[in-house]
């Protein structure tokens, strides 16, 4: 990236990837909830740049939305990709898939609670079983690096103004969301939250018209959107003196 800048003074946009929060409220249709944060973390088994990576949940449905989430999480079908019915396939490379049981065994020994999964899948492929960890903390290192994995961290929130900072807590800025019915909190989370992109009651619902691009160590510029042009273009300024003006 370096010298793609360095070389010729080009201009780049950069889009490096995130530890995206996804709050989700008390007030949350549950069942919804546990599908949108399957949806977020476990599309393309985690292999996305905003990934919704850090679960915070509210902690008067906690218990019952890990119950929910494993339940939902044990049902999808992991097989080879190229039949109708996968939902789970495997991860890119054998390095990734090194890399991603790494952060599980971090995260046992770190004191994560492993709900589900957290082991390879067959004995042929790079297929590892979606993970849920709950009793996650700020402070472990599969709540605060970017796994890109299928690996779902559970944490507990209080109030709204706790889980703002620490949804914030964090050198990247990729993309948040929360799930709520207030309007007022999902009013105040899209401007409170640093991410270059918020979706309220939704994950990534991506259209050529909203500009995507990160805060923070997730990047500069946009892709997508009228931003997006402006990448390709260079504003020039043309001043005309008059005859007879000062």
């Amino acid at each position: 990236m370096s010298e793609a800048a360095n070389s010729n003074l080009k201009r780049v946009t950069l889009e490096l990837g995130g530890k995206s929060p996804l709050i989700i409220f008390k007030d949350a249709d549950l069942d919804v909830a546990c599908q949108t944060s399957l949806d977020a973390i476990m599309a393309y088994q985690g292999q996305v740049c905003c990934a919704g990576s850090r679960t915070f949940v509210q902690e008067d449905i906690y218990n019952e939305f890990v119950k929910r989430a494993v339940k939902a999480v044990e049902s999808r079908v992991i097989e080879d990709v190229m039949t109708t019915t996968c939902e789970h396939g495997p991860q890119i490379n054998e390095t990734q898939f090194k890399k991603v049981l790494s952060y599980i065994e971090a995260g046992k020994k770190e004191g994560a609670k492993l709900e589900t999964g957290g082991a390879r899948h067959g004995d042929q492929g790079y297929f590892i079983k979606p993970t849920i960890f709950s009793n996650v903390t700020d402070d472990m290192s599969i709540a605060k690096d970017e796994i890109f994995g299928p690996v779902q961290c559970i944490i507990k929130f209080k109030t709204l103004d706790e889980v703002v900072k620490r949804a914030n807590d964090t050198s990247y800025g990729l993309s948040a969301g929360c799930l709520t019915n207030d309007l007022n909190t999902a009013l105040t989370l899209a401007n409170l939250l640093q991410g270059g992109s918020v979706w309220i009651n939704c994950w990534d619902p991506a259209t050529p018209q909203a500009p995507f691009g990160g805060f923070k160590q997730s990047g500069f510029g946009k892709e997508l959107g009228e931003e997006a042009v402006k990448a390709y273009t260079q504003v020039k300024t043309v001043l005309i003196k008059l005859p007879g003006k000062p």
